[in-house]
Formats: C-alpha cells, sequence, structure tokens
C-alpha cells in the first residue's frame, strides 16, 4: 500500500498487513507529521501497487546490494600451535614437552645490561692497571706523560662529581 503525507506529500510504501482495519498512527519520516492511516480499498491498492513496481523495477535492481562476505582467516587463532609459538600458552600436557625440549636447545642470551657492565668493569680495571703502571709507561713513552695526566684529572673530576651529587641528596 502507498500512503501519502498531509502535510508535505511524500509517498511510502507500506505493507498491506501493517495496517489493519480499525487503522493505524503513522508518522512521516520526513516532516515527522503523525496522522491515523486507515486501509485502502484493496482494489485501489493493488491498483497503485502494480503501477509502482512496473515503474519502479529497475530501481529496485539497481538498489540491491550484495550481500558482503567477510574473508575467512587462514590460521586458527586459538588452535593450540597458533597459541603455543605466537604466545607461548601451552593447552595440553604434550606442548609441555615439546616447551621443555626445546628450552634445552636454546641458547641463553647474555643481554645488553650485561654486556654493559662487563664494559664498565674492564674500563676500570683498565685504568687501575694503567695507573698502576703509570711510571713505567711515562720511561718508555715519554710522550704520554701530558695524556696520562690529563686522563687521570678528568677521571678525578669525574670521581669527585658523582660522589657530590650522591651525598646531595
Amino acid at each position: 500500500m502507498i500512503i501519502n503525507c498531509n502535510s508535505c506529500e511524500k509517498k511510502f510504501v507500506v505493507p498491506d498487513e501493517a495496517i489493519t482495519s480499525n487503522g493505524r498512527e503513522v508518522q512521516c519520516g520526513s516532516c515527522g507529521n503523525k496522522w491515523r492511516q486507515f486501509p485502502l480499498k484493496k482494489e485501489i491498492s493493488n491498483q497503485i501497487k502494480n503501477i509502482y513496481t512496473k515503474k519502479n523495477i529497475k530501481k529496485t535492481q539497481i538498489n540491491k546490494k550484495k550481500p558482503i562476505r567477510k574473508k575467512q582467516r587462514e590460521i586458527d587463532l586459538y588452535s593450540p600451535e597458533y597459541l603455543a609459538k605466537k604466545h607461548g600458552i601451552s593447552l595440553d600436557s604434550t606442548a609441555n614437552n615439546l616447551k621443555t625440549k626445546s628450552s634445552i636447545n636454546q641458547k641463553v642470551s647474555f643481554g645488553f645490561y650485561a654486556y654493559l657492565l662487563v664494559l664498565i668493569v674492564f674500563l676500570i680495571f683498565s685504568l687501575k692497571l694503567l695507573h698502576f703502571f703509570q711510571g713505567k709507561v711515562i720511561t718508555l713513552f715519554p710522550f704520554t706523560e701530558i695524556y696520562l695526566s690529563i686522563l687521570f684529572e678528568i677521571m678525578t673530576n669525574f670521581f669527585h662529581f658523582w660522589r657530590d651529587l650522591i651525598s646531595s641528596y
């Protein structure tokens, strides 16, 4: 059934079963006007329906959209293999056995901070060793006296700076 809005003259298609013999309150989707709609005679509504369908067959065919299908994942995100590989989560005892065997064969990494600590210890050791043999190095290489005195003065200033910084807090 096609009904018309009384105020804006807009036409709407409503199923015949939606409006009973007692009538139904309807509202215009365009202007918001509300009114009570009673059913039209079947002959008139069928004629209007036939005319509407013949004229708008092409429009309805164009307006039909194809359903969008989602692409399914190739990998099951909840499979035990994927969870074990990606997140380290094992769901059964066989995965635990595989994990323990693979952890035995894995190489243990030393880490950045461990390398940094070893480097600092090595530098301190070499500077203390150089300070201990400073006299012998100067007798063998006399031009290094200025460089060594500047190096040890910088180290002394650095030590005093950190000591004052720590003691101030």
